[in-house]
């Protein structure tokens, strides 16, 4: 088939290398323009336009593709399907209508659950036992097209976001060849989604990462898996920002939420509203990640049992 594959992060990546070795040809990649990062602030490509770059495809990274000129150009290519993973910009009816067999979207999620733009981040920090990807026909609305294909994957209990979603997009990947494949033939069957169960799974915002000691040990635990690699959970420590990379629930002592109640070669432990986490990976300002027990070893007397964090 003759593709255009729109795609950003490194999610995107793995579904353009299937598409390029299962013998499709990929017409154009559209990517999100280059954005400024790092300290000092340069220019940097996204992960798929260095892939396409390295395949030598031709690159196309609009502002928006609101502009009735958009359609146009995508019309130029001749494609027979318009393929999306992340891509991070909004397709307008006009550009969702000009491949021949419109548009299909490699979702993170076991749709119509966690429609939107953090699907994995939300899966983990609601405690699912299970997510997916779902390979679905884009229409309008929000992650409300009918779905051609779910593909459904455990979620490990240790697994951070990071983890699951490199997972996920190598399960898309798969779905997304099997779904080609069945166009193809004239097989391929969308299946509209059901009303029931809908949850939208809102982007991820900064201030979600300070954590409420409040809140039950599992909840946090589990908000901690969501938040790695962004925005990393983080607390108030002797009034430094402790940013917490992992930790486990675990047995403690009765004490305020936040509270330190023992400080073991496994880990500091901390008092929350229900049972008590264990802090095995945190990173105090300036520093980078290091274990509970190398923390401790440099941070002297900065935190010791009985120690309110988040304060």
């Amino acid at each position: 088939m003759r593709v255009a594959y729109a795609g950003t992060p490194d999610f995107a990546v793995p579904a353009l290398d299937a598409l390029i070795a299962g013998g499709h040809e990929v017409a154009v990649v559209y990517t999100q323009p280059d954005r400024s990062a790092g300290r000092g602030r340069e220019l940097r490509a996204s992960p798929v336009k260095v892939r396409a770059q390295e395949r030598g495809l031709p690159i196309e990274q609009p502002l928006t593709l609101k502009d009735p000129a958009a359609a146009s150009r995508l019309a130029a290519y001749n494609v027979d399907v318009m393929v999306v993973a992340a891509y991070g910009l909004l397709l307008p009816p006009d550009v969702l209508g000009t491949p021949r067999w419109g548009c299909l979207n490699i979702h993170a999620s076991l749709l119509p659950r966690w429609r939107g733009a953090a699907p994995v981040q939300r899966a983990i920090e609601a405690g699912d036992l299970s997510t997916g990807i779902s390979i679905m026909r884009m229409e309008a609305g929000l992650d409300t097209g009918p779905v051609y294909e779910v593909c459904e994957m455990p979620i490990a209990a240790d697994e951070t976001a990071g983890m699951l979603t490199a997972r996920l997009a190598d399960r898309g990947a798969q779905c997304l060849l099997h779904v080609l494949a069945q166009l193809q033939r004239g097989e391929a069957i969308a299946v509209p989604q059901e009303s029931q169960g809908v949850v939208y799974a809102h982007k991820l915002e900064k201030r979600e990462s300070v954590l409420d000691w409040a809140d039950s040990a599992a909840v946090l635990a589990a908000k901690i898996r969501a938040f790695d690699p962004w925005p990393v959970a983080q607390t108030l420590c002797a009034g430094e920002v402790l940013r917490i990379w992992a930790a486990q629930v675990c047995a403690g002592s009765v004490a305020p939420p936040g509270t330190v109640v023992a400080i073991t070669p496994a880990g500091i432990d901390v008092a929350t509203g229900a049972g008590c986490l264990r802090l095995t990976r945190v990173q105090a300002a300036g520093r980078k990640p290091v274990t509970a027990r190398e923390f401790m070893n440099a941070a002297g007397g900065s935190l010791a049992v009985g120690t309110a964090l988040g304060l």
